[in-house]
Parts: C-alpha cells; sequence; structure tokens
C-alpha cells in the first residue's frame, strides 16, 4: 500500500493509454499539478501584453539596474526579405549572422559571382535555388516578390551601378559605407531611388550602436556642458602583399584609409554634435616606394571646425595597428570611449568632479548586434514607409566633406564649408528606442 497519494492512478493510466511516452508525461504532470497543489503566479512573473509586447514590471529594487524589455520579433511570414549582394568577408561573417538577431528582417535571396559560394551559403541560410542569382542575372531580381531590400557588400565603384539596378527592379536599397566613390555618384544613386520611389539608406551601423547613441544622448542632452572637442583614431593594418586588393585601387576604393576607415571618425563627429563643419584642414601620407600606396594614402589626419566652435580631429591609417576609439572633451566631464568603431566590445567611461573628487564612473548597457539594429531599421522603414535615419543624402554629405579633406591635403590649405542650419540637416526621423 501506498504511504501517500498516487499522483498517477488506474484511471489516469487508462485514460491515456495509446497516447505514448509523452501522453503519459503530460497527464502525469497535470495530476500533479492538479487544483490547490500550487499558488497561482504572481502577475510579476507573467507579465502582460500591451500593444502586441509581453511587459514585465520591475521584480528587482531600484538600486538594481532593470533589464530591457523581452524583444518582440514579428513572424517570419512577415518579416522583410533582404537580398544580400557580395558574399564577401563582411557578408559572411557580420550580415548574414545577424539575421539571427534581426527582429523583423530575413534573407532570402543571395548574388555573387562564385557558383561555389552561392550553394554553400544558401545552403546554410535555407534560400532556395531560384532565389540565388549571379551579377549578369541580377535583373532577374524584378521577378523576386520576397525581396523587399537589397543590401549592397561591394566594392565601393560598384555600389553605384547596382544601387540603380535595384532601384529599377523596384527594390528598396541598402548600401554599406562609403555609398560610392564620389559626390557625384551618391547624388545619382539618390536620384535614381527617387526616381524609383524606393528608399535607399546607407549602412552607418556606428548611429545605431548602443554606446555610441548614449554619447549622443550625453552630448546632446547638455546636461555636460558644451562638447568642446572631438578626437577619433581609427587605425588597422594591411598585409605586406595587399597591393592587388581592391582597398588600393583607387578606381574600385574611392580612396584609402579615408575612405574604409576614417570616414568612421568622420561620420561620428557629425553624428554626435548634428552639425556640418565650416572648416576642413587636412594632411595625407602615402609610403613612397610601397606599392600598396601607389594610388591611395596610407594615413590621414584632418581637423573640423563646427559653428558652434566644436574642434573635432580624426585619425586613420592603414599603418598602425588595430586601435579604434574616440574622446570627447565637454565642458563638465570627458567620455573616454574604447573600441568606439569595432563590431563589438564598446565601452564607455564618463569622468568628471564628485564633491572633491574624480570620479570615473564605467558605463555598461545591455549589447546589441548593431547589424541587426541596423537592418531592423531598413525593414522599418519599409513596412512603414519612413525615410531612413541615414538615407542616402546623409552619404553624399560626407563624400563632399572627403572631398574637402583631400582638397585641403593638396593645396595645403583650409578649406571653407558654407554653414548648414538647423542639426541633423541629412538625416531622417530617429529610429524607434523601442527597436
Amino acid at each position: 500500500m501506498s504511504n501517500g497519494p498516487d499522483p498517477i492512478n488506474r484511471r489516469g493510466l487508462f485514460q491515456v493509454a495509446g497516447m505514448g511516452a509523452a501522453g503519459l508525461l503530460v497527464a502525469g504532470r497535470a495530476a500533479v499539478a492538479g487544483p490547490g497543489r500550487y499558488a497561482p503566479p504572481d502577475p510579476v512573473d507573467t507579465g502582460h501584453v500591451e500593444n502586441g509586447r509581453v511587459r514585465f514590471p520591475a521584480w528587482r529594487a531600484p538600486a538594481d539596474t532593470p533589464s530591457d524589455p523581452p524583444p518582440a520579433p514579428l513572424p517570419p511570414e512577415q518579416r522583410v526579405g533582404f537580398a544580400i549582394v557580395g558574399l564577401g568577408r563582411l557578408a559572411l561573417e557580420e550580415i548574414l549572422p545577424a539575421f539571427a538577431e534581426s527582429l523583423k528582417a530575413k534573407p532570402v535571396a543571395l548574388v555573387s559571382g562564385s557558383p561555389e559560394k552561392l550553394r554553400a551559403v544558401a545552403a546554410q541560410y535555407g534560400i532556395a535555388a531560384d532565389h540565388c542569382l549571379d551579377y549578369a542575372g541580377f535583373d532577374r531580381i524584378r521577378d523576386l516578390p520576397e525581396v523587399k531590400v537589397v543590401y549592397i557588400v561591394l566594392p565601393n565603384a560598384m555600389h553605384r551601378e547596382y544601387c540603380e539596378r535595384a532601384a529599377r527592379a523596384g527594390k528598396h536599397v541598402l548600401t554599406e559605407k562609403p555609398m560610392t566613390v564620389s559626390a557625384a555618384d551618391g547624388e545619382a544613386m539618390v536620384a535614381a531611388c527617387k526616381a524609383a520611389n524606393v528608399h535607399l539608406m546607407v549602412a552607418y551601423r556606428i548611429q545605431y550602436e548602443r554606446y555610441n547613441n548614449r554619447a549622443h544622448a550625453l552630448v546632446r542632452g547638455g546636461t555636460l556642458g558644451r562638447l568642446v572637442g572631438f578626437h577619433g583614431v581609427n587605425t588597422q593594418t594591411t598585409a605586406a602583399d595587399g597591393a592587388h586588393q581592391w582597398r588600393h585601387k583607387k578606381a574600385m576604393a574611392g580612396g584609402g584609409s579615408l575612405f574604409d576607415i576614417g570616414l568612421y571618425c568622420l561620420n561620428t563627429a557629425r553624428f554626435l554634435t548634428g552639425e556640418e563643419p565650416i572648416e576642413i584642414f587636412a594632411t595625407t601620407y602615402a609610403p613612397p616606394g610601397d606599392p600598396r600606396y601607389a594610388e591611395v594614402e596610407e594615413t590621414v589626419s584632418f581637423t573640423l571646425r563646427f559653428p558652434s566652435n566644436t574642434i573635432a580631429t580624426g585619425f586613420c591609417s592603414y599603418g598602425a595597428r588595430d586601435d579604434k576609439y574616440q574622446r570627447l572633451s565637454l565642458e563638465q566631464a570627458a567620455i573616454d570611449m574604447p573600441n568606439a568603431y569595432q563590431y563589438q566590445g564598446q565601452r564607455l567611461t564618463l569622468i568628471g568632479r564628485e564633491d572633491d573628487a574624480t570620479a570615473e564612473t564605467a558605463l555598461r548597457l545591455t549589447p546589441k548586434n548593431q547589424f541587426a539594429a541596423e537592418i531592423d531599421h531598413m525593414a522599418e522603414c519599409v513596412l512603414t514607409n519612413r525615410r531612413p535615419y541615414t538615407p542616402g543624402e546623409e552619404g553624399v554629405q560626407d563624400h563632399r566633406l572627403m572631398e574637402a579633406i583631400y582638397e585641403s591635403a593638396r593645396t595645403g590649405r583650409p578649406v571653407h564649408r558654407p554653414p548648414v542650419p538647423g542639426r541633423d540637416a541629412f538625416r531622417g526621423p530617429p529610429p524607434d528606442p523601442q527597436g
């Protein structure tokens, strides 16, 4: 005889006969969890649904940092389909993996000149063979209704062609930075997308990255006083035998380290201030006799003066070990940001006075994939027909300023730019902070 209640009695066993082991297990659990066995759950643990999202009330005391709300991904059939054009390192190492963290987008097509890569990558991401195109057959993308956005991840000189072809096919365009090789080409891309009534966005991932957005809020909030100075550094090395790489060919890249990595310093200074520089001074260097720099520069240093008299300096080079940081000097504090332009690992330390001492406060934010964030913003723009935060006009302005940087370096004189009234003159509405 049993010494206590039997959670699975004989009648229960007969009731689940024919259901298999899974049915028996469920029946057993149901019997154990019968009426009166457990207290009802608390709303703190169950949460509630608000505007289609599950929300939980705070369960920790105010001294603890609150967690982010749970993600609210769209159902797979409602997500915006992307075609990835170019299967190089960036596409395979960062962009395609980022779709796993996307809430609103999915990869549905691939474009590559390598049939072998197309087969391998399509198998990895479950993309149908008839959605794998080569460059000659790219225009067939018009016949793929699942593709709403073409994401161009090609050498810079190819961006314009594939942007214009995508626009003619009725597809929205997300292009990697720099958007092309010249301001004139950028203007043509903007015009093509406007004529086709499709959105054009430049993949300025830093403007969607959490730590840089926190720095943006600290600068724009005004509580730390005026931003007096900005210093951005972005350096990395290239292989000694890398002269054959497209990044070292002016016709393909448009420029050297400035176009590739110095653009982060330039664009982020504009992003943080919201202003456009009115004076630019720069110098460049290319090691003589090094075939890697026969056409493009190795190192660039530039200084920007903004209408508020914020002075920004940028330094980029292919000749120094990987280092990507920025420092902001404000009236009331300094902000130190190691790894500011990395794909991950950003940090932010706020340095200021605390009573009779100097305090260094390290902010720790929940990391989020910046590629997924920019992809989701583009998807949201397609779903709601809104202008992207970093539209084509934002990229064209950077090209104008890079051309001024080269002009200053060539002449040894500052280049004066006409004032642009207001803030964020070339940007669209900011992304939804809830994603």
